[in-house]
């Protein structure tokens, strides 16, 4: 468990707090490229880290991220018209470049020469694979984007959901590999499953072992269990800073593809973005609710807190753990909605210091402890958070795999979980 002082360390993300000052060190992926869908197209609003935001995409078809009220005298920019390279404010008329820059204060005479010293505070933005990547720290060199083979890959695509809680919630439950053989297939047997198949060898020993390894941006873990003589099955995930997790969603390595990605991207204290980088063909059902325009109408799903995520009940009574009975063990359709029922009932931030953790959550607890100790580290001492300035480190992949029995997991698959250079780091310059 942790204490209260740390579990509010690593929750808080507002301005000023240390780990949101860690994670504004890295780009951040807080929007869709569709969001945006061309040139002098409706602003839309952005909350990010705890901060209110405004995107648009100018006439040139750059993305701006600017502070939500304008500088003149705080009225919001959502209400601005994007028009000829800029974003004009309706009250007085002041307008602002995606740079930050005021290029016209259409009430104020044209002696004053006040423009150009008034600035808004923007935010640098690439777009990447149908992401757009936001950067919120103060560097004067931007670091590249990490080198995250989902987030570049051809036929891999970028998607997302809002959960209305804490952002440690949906990354614990991203890394916590475990609860597969129960939320997602407790009512499942394993002599339903195809011989010498993964499922089967989730189902045919529900629990498992777990092993970790640290390295440059965050851990490896491996579970294992026993499958059959002489061979061990392993699930091998990974945790990267800031916020990812990547689970073994591809499979077995030797299909040599991509690992799929997830970002638990905080909006603020209670509110998470979640990203999903994802080959085409393993697209689950992402049926969203019609978009709203508030700070929190973005991505949300029909399944939901307001309707107990589509509880079934009578699905629930019919699905017996290990009998093959009843189409889900939790009566929630989809694994999406399980996860977010599950982190979602815990509260919007959960208080940690209440937990009993077990063996298998080895994985979770390295993550805090990375994370905490990140945040100490740059709000002391400004030691650079991992990975920042080292895109090469984020080449990883993670899978599934049968070794033999008391194999050396780490070395056995070493060469497996290296993923291959896409091409050249991306840069930004402002």
């Amino acid at each position: 468990m942790l204490s209260v002082e740390d579990n509010e360390l690593v929750c808080r993300v507002g301005p000023g707090t240390p780990m949101g000052n860690l994670m504004r060190q890295y780009w951040i992926p807080a929007m869709l490229s569709s969001e945006l869908p061309g040139p002098d197209c409706e602003p839309i609003r952005v909350m990010l880290l705890g901060e209110p935001l405004i995107a648009f995409r100018d006439t040139g078809g750059r993305v701006g991220l600017m502070q939500n009220y304008c500088p003149h005298r705080g009225a919001s920019m959502f209400y601005g018209r994007n028009e000829e390279g800029g974003l004009r404010c309706v009250y007085h008329g002041w307008k602002f470049d995606v740079d930050g820059n005021c290029v016209d204060m259409m009430n104020e005479p044209a002696e004053s020469n006040y423009a150009p010293k008034v600035k808004a505070t923007a935010y640098p933005c690439v777009e990447r694979n149908g992401a757009v990547w936001v950067y919120l720290g103060s560097a004067s060199v931007l670091p590249p984007l990490p080198d995250i083979e989902a987030t570049m890959a051809e036929g891999y695509h970028t998607l997302a959901i809002e959960h209305d809680h804490n952002w440690l919630q949906v990354l614990e439950g991203t890394i916590d590999t475990i609860h597969a053989g129960v939320l997602h297939s407790g009512s499942l047997r394993w002599q339903d499953q195809p011989d010498g198949s993964f499922r089967q060898a989730v189902l045919k020993e529900r629990t498992a072992k777990f092993e970790i390894t640290n390295f440059e941006v965050g851990m490896f873990y491996g579970a294992h269990r026993p499958y059959g003589p002489g061979l061990e099955y392993w699930r091998i995930a990974a945790f990267m800073f800031p916020f990812y997790g990547m689970s073994p969603t591809g499979g077995s390595f030797e299909k040599n593809i991509p690992t799929t990605l997830t970002a638990a991207v905080p909006m603020d204290d209670e509110h998470t973005l979640y990203v999903h980088f994802i080959a085409k063909n393993a697209l689950e059902n992402y049926d969203l609710l019609p978009r709203t325009s508030d700070w929190y109408g973005r991505f949300n799903a029909p399944a939901n807190s307001s309707n107990d995520y589509l509880l079934d009940r009578e699905v629930q009574r019919r699905s017996r753990l290990n009998e093959g009975a009843g189409p889900s063990y939790t009566g929630i359709p989809g694994g999406r909605a399980q996860d977010r029922a599950i982190t979602s009932s815990m509260g919007t931030i959960y208080n940690r210091s209440h937990e009993h953790l077990g063996q298998t959550d080895l994985g979770i607890i390295r993550t805090r402890r990375l994370l905490i100790d990140a945040a100490k580290a740059f709000a002391e001492t400004g030691t650079p958070p991992p990975g920042v300035h080292h895109p090469e480190h984020y080449r990883i992949r993670t899978g599934e795999i049968f070794l033999p029995e008391g194999a050396d997991w780490v070395e056995e698959t070493r060469e497996l979980r290296k993923a291959p250079l896409m091409g050249p780091p991306v840069l930004v310059s402002t």
